[in-house]
């Protein structure tokens, strides 16, 4: 559409989408030198980045509205940086949403309109003096994301509109650019009939958040590029074809040539004349195929010459032979069927929002490959540029989705009511998402990363979103078509080539596999890892090796989308919705990633990491089984140490190399000794890198595998010193060499346990049955159905006749009993054993009813008078773990302080777990220690500066006050954290902990002075 003149009325019309804008391109680089070709410089290219003139206003008719002519002073003007969200430099206000639409409950509007008393606008101002470089040719102007309409002018001319925030819109700009200063003017809509279609879970910003430059282009110019990089057959050779569009003066010929990584040409094209379109084609005999584990890239160099010989541009392109196929049902790359171990990732920073830089890049990428992360999705429009290019160089595998979502208009709430649905089938709708399925694949088209064109995301289905995926499998053949939103519409069932869903359960999952389905199956999100979450991921992992047509899954999602506030105090704080008095607001479900805002790694990643590895390595006391889950690679590139823990410590490492070929396994021998000494032995076999690479160094671990074994032996003997017990009126008193243990019949537990002078209890030993609740169990109503589990912890009720003790020639016995505010009632019974060297046994046993809910954890909870300075374990670590997400956790000695032990979710909660823990030492800061030492079986453990009440009551992490004491936690049961999704998956059964039975926690207090406890048994 072309037009001299700008409209207000196109904001409202969803057929007016672009006015005066260039066609699609692909983002291919181009010079007019071949030495600035070889050292990127693009002297074409002038960035517009930086400071600009700006003014905000709250509503259309508030702006400025002759701010693009030439005479406006813009003295009154404010200044705001581009790229950069309006939001984040003190303009407007930040909203959070998730599902339904900003204005719901406000403004009382439907498709395609906005409310123009709620639509804020933001005016820029940039003046320039074009580069010599760019001057006597043509020009354009680029801006590479704007959110979420805008108009331009230059010099008070009318250049054009455009909306689509996150792909190109470029204009031409050379009728109107003068000698001298240019004055640049940019109007920014945050709403416009495109909102109803950017309706994405995430902040809603504004404003110029990508790069915007000019640049020229030589008398003839490469306008698009299009690289069919395909495989042969028997998926041997290179087939190479490239299709140019030329646009200028088409005179002279055009030369190719392709190059491998060393510079050597591999095919040579013969010169042709030039043409608007051209077209090359050549084999590459036994060509180096392009995947995830060995992202070979060749380069292609194409050249434009005057009819005298003289270059005139020239186009150097990556390029990455791969075919991305479905064979029999199955999605197969090269051939080989191909299981995306993924995740979702939106573009985010927790200053910046959605402005990302090139290091948040190469910190994402390489984060990526070293938690054996395949596969992104671009969740749920399309990138920067330059993240396509790392992901061709690094080995990553893309659903490249269009910048499209209409949530709240079909789905209110979790019902599906589509009754006013956009764009649906809806004629007045087809043109725009259609330009965005253009938009995006015309830019990314030669990118080997990208595997599969996404549709967009949940916006039901009809007849336009059909028409994209028609248009992408009419414009490239070589890929497949993505979109989950039929799942809601079968009647469009076509628009997919595999099905997908979003975090259907693992039955539901093996349900389709087993019902012999036409489609291969991905979960498009899955494994919702909002705050303390990503429980039970095996269940789906699990399936890859059962089922072929089980292709894998994207985990919903990377990065929490937080942003850091100061407070009134000037201290800053990670946000999420609601804390900039935004309504409507979602709240902390924008907390959802296994990186933190600020891009420190969560706990979570520790299982991803392990399930999603590539080897899986099973060692014995004779070797190690090594199974091969890469496709193309061997294990040429790793080299493996096999390593024996005894009790915890190390005994014995040994490093060797083991050569297993792709999809294949092998076991490999290792010369180790034999131990018959009593104790547990760990066997544990890692994978490192023999070699840097550009996303690790050498020696980086890319997969593990652990086996336990343990050899019995005698019993430790038992102390013979002698110990005194004074029963006074209220207490009990146990004492005897360097140890003073006092039991309260009037609180009904230990109030006192000295150790060599130090006090270690500061609240009474008590049992716990409740823990913080976490996000999910916020979203399945857990903490609803088992709220009394947090009474029978704080209020217990206790007689002093329900004390009893024994006294026994080496040892004494003190026995409470609690009975408990649940209904039905229930009991119970904590027996504490003290021995003549001062050691403590204790046994909690909870006596359950039927009728009573699951329990959310039980155990014993100490509190001391002042906060530790560290403590040590002996269990599965380094990280927080659970019994439904320690698959990734190994067994070791470790050390955490409680400070460093509580996880920064968004919103306080459980935390701080370790499972398997054989012994546990706390220390003062005087290093002063106290033990507690598994009995019958390891238990859960945890050490924490907050109680779980603190935890509950907290709604950020800044409520929680200076840590004053430590908080002790053993359990003997510690449920699961679930993960399926976060607003009403259950956690798997065999991870919860039912009421009807006994449960028991059972351990050792002891004192450990200043020396290291290094030794492990159970009696």
């Amino acid at each position: 559409m072309d037009e001299k003149t700008a409209k207000l009325e196109w904001l409202n019309d969803p057929q007016v989408f672009s006015v005066n804008r260039l066609k699609a391109h692909s983002d291919h680089r181009f010079y007019d030198t071949e030495k600035d070709a070889v050292n990127d410089n693009l002297t074409l290219c002038q960035p517009l980045n930086g400071i600009w003139k700006f003014s905000y206003a709250d509503k259309p008719e508030e702006r400025i509205k002759e701010f693009y002519q030439n005479d406006f002073t813009a003295k009154d003007f404010d200044t705001i940086v581009v790229p950069g969200h309006i939001e984040l430099q003190g303009f407007g206000r930040c909203q959070y949403i998730n599902t339904m639409y900003p204005w719901d409950g406000i403004s009382d509007i439907r498709p395609p309109f906005t409310d123009p008393e709620n639509n804020p606008v933001g005016s820029y101002l940039r003046e320039f003096e074009l580069e010599e470089e760019l001057k006597n040719k043509r020009l354009f102007l680029s801006f590479q994301g704007v959110e979420t309409a805008f108009y331009v002018w230059l010099n008070g001319v009318f250049i054009g509109y455009s909306e689509d925030s996150f792909t190109p819109s470029e204009f031409e700009i050379t009728h109107a650019v003068c000698d001298g200063t240019n004055r640049l003017a940019v109007e920014v809509y945050k709403r416009s009939s495109a909102s109803w279609i950017e309706d994405q879970d995430f902040f809603r910003f504004s404003g110029i958040f990508r790069d915007v430059y000019l640049y020229a282009v030589p008398s003839c110019h490469v306008r698009d590029l299009f690289v069919h990089a395909d495989v042969s057959d028997d998926y041997k050779d290179g087939l190479l074809r490239v299709e140019l569009n030329l646009a200028g003066e088409i005179v002279g010929s055009v030369s190719a040539v392709l190059k491998d990584r060393d510079g050597n040409d591999i095919l040579s094209f013969e010169s042709q004349t030039a043409k608007a379109d051209t077209v090359f084609n050549g084999c590459v005999p036994g060509a180096r195929l392009w995947n995830g584990e060995d992202p070979y890239l060749y380069e292609l160099w194409v050249s434009l010459f005057d009819e005298n010989g003289c270059l005139i541009e020239i186009v150097p392109q990556k390029v990455g032979f791969r075919r991305f196929e479905m064979k029999n049902r199955i999605m197969c790359l090269n051939g080989k069927r191909i299981v995306f171990r993924g995740i979702n990732r939106h573009e985010f920073n927790v200053r910046r929002g959605r402005a990302i830089t090139k290091e948040d890049m190469l910190w994402d990428i390489r984060f990526l490959k070293q938690h054996n992360i395949n596969a992104v999705r671009t969740c749920h429009y399309p990138d920067q540029s330059l993240w396509y290019q790392l992901c061709d160089e690094y080995g990553i595998y893309l659903i490249d989705e269009a910048n499209l979502e209409s949530h709240g208009s079909w789905q209110k709430m979790g019902a599906c009511e589509p009754s006013w649905n956009v764009p649906g089938s809806l004629p007045e709708w087809k043109e725009c998402v259609l330009d965005r399925a253009k938009s995006m694949l015309e830019r990314d088209k030669n990118h080997p990363s990208v595997l599969i064109w996404s549709c967009g995301n949940e916006s039901y289905a009809g007849e336009d979103i059909l028409a994209m995926a028609d248009f992408f499998r009419e414009r490239d053949p070589g890929r497949l078509v993505h979109y989950e939103g039929v799942f809601w519409n079968r009647e469009f069932d076509r628009t997919s080539d595999m099905e997908s869903r979003m975090y259907s359960k693992p039955d539901e999952v093996e349900n389709y596999l087993k019902a012999d389905p036409q489609k291969p199956f991905i979960l498009c999100e899955y494994m919702h890892a909002m705050g303390n979450s990503l429980g039970g991921m095996n269940k789906y992992t699990d399936m890859e090796d059962r089922y072929e047509l089980y292709q894998g899954g994207f985990i919903w999602d990377y990065i929490d989308q937080s942003l850091m506030k100061k407070d009134a105090y000037g201290e800053e704080h990670m946000t999420y919705g609601g804390d900039f008095d935004d309504r409507p607001t979602d709240y902390s479900f924008c907390g959802d990633g296994i990186v933190f805002a600020d891009r420190t790694v969560s706990p979570k990643a520790q299982e991803v990491k392990y399930l999603y590895q590539d080897l899986r390595l099973i060692p014995d006391e004779k070797g190690v089984k090594i199974e091969k889950r890469r496709l193309f690679e061997s294990t040429s590139d790793c080299e493996f140490i096999y390593t024996v823990l005894k009790n915890g410590e190390p005994i014995f490492q040994k490093r060797f190399e083991a050569i297993v070929e792709p999809s294949d396994c092998g076991y490999t021998a290792v010369e180790i000794p034999e131990w018959k000494e009593a104790g547990e032995y760990v066997y544990q076999v890692s994978a490192v890198l023999k070699e840097d690479t550009i996303w690790a160094d050498s020696g980086f671990e890319t997969a593990f595998g652990e086996t336990v074994r343990v050899m019995e032996g005698k019993s430790q003997p038992v102390s013979h010193s002698s110990f005194q017990v004074v029963y006074g009126d209220v207490n009990i008193g146990v004492s005897g060499d360097g140890f003073r243990i006092l039991f309260s019949r009037q609180e009904g537990s230990i109030v006192s346990i000295v150790y060599d002078g130090k006090e270690w209890v500061g609240r009474p030993l008590m049992p716990v049955y409740w823990r913080a609740t976490t996000d999910n169990d916020k979203g399945n109503k857990f903490s609803v159905k088992s709220s009394m589990w947090l009474g029978a912890g704080r209020f217990p009720s206790y007689r002093n006749e329900n004390c009893k003790v024994e006294e026994r020639q080496d040892r004494i016995l003190v026995t409470y009993t609690y009975q408990l505010s649940t209904v039905p009632e229930s009991e119970t019974e904590v027996t504490y054993e003290v021995n003549a060297a001062g050691n403590i046994r204790v046994k909690a046993v909870f006596h359950g009813k039927e009728g009573l809910p699951q329990l959310p954890a039980f155990g014993m909870r100490l509190i001391t008078p002042a906060a530790a300075k560290q403590f040590t374990w002996y269990g599965r670590g380094p990280e927080e773990n659970y019994c439904d997400r320690n698959e990734g956790a190994r067994l070791g000695i470790y050390k955490d302080t409680p400070e460093g032990n509580m996880s920064p979710y968004l919103v306080p909660q459980e935390c701080g777990n370790r499972t398997g823990v054989r012994w546990l030492k706390v220390s003062d800061r005087k290093g002063n220690a106290i033990g507690f030492r598994a009995v019958t079986a390891p238990f859960d453990a945890s050490v924490l500066p907050y109680t779980a009440e603190e935890l509950e009551t907290a709604t950020h992490q800044e409520d929680l006050s200076a840590p004053r004491y430590t908080v002790i936690s053993i359990f003997g049961a510690m449920r699961g954290v679930g993960g399926d999704d976060s607003w009403g998956a259950p956690v798997h059964p065999e991870y919860c902990i039912r009421a009807e039975g006994e449960l028991v926690t059972e351990f050792t207090i002891e004192r450990m002075g200043k020396v290291e406890y290094d030794e492990y048994h159970f009696s």
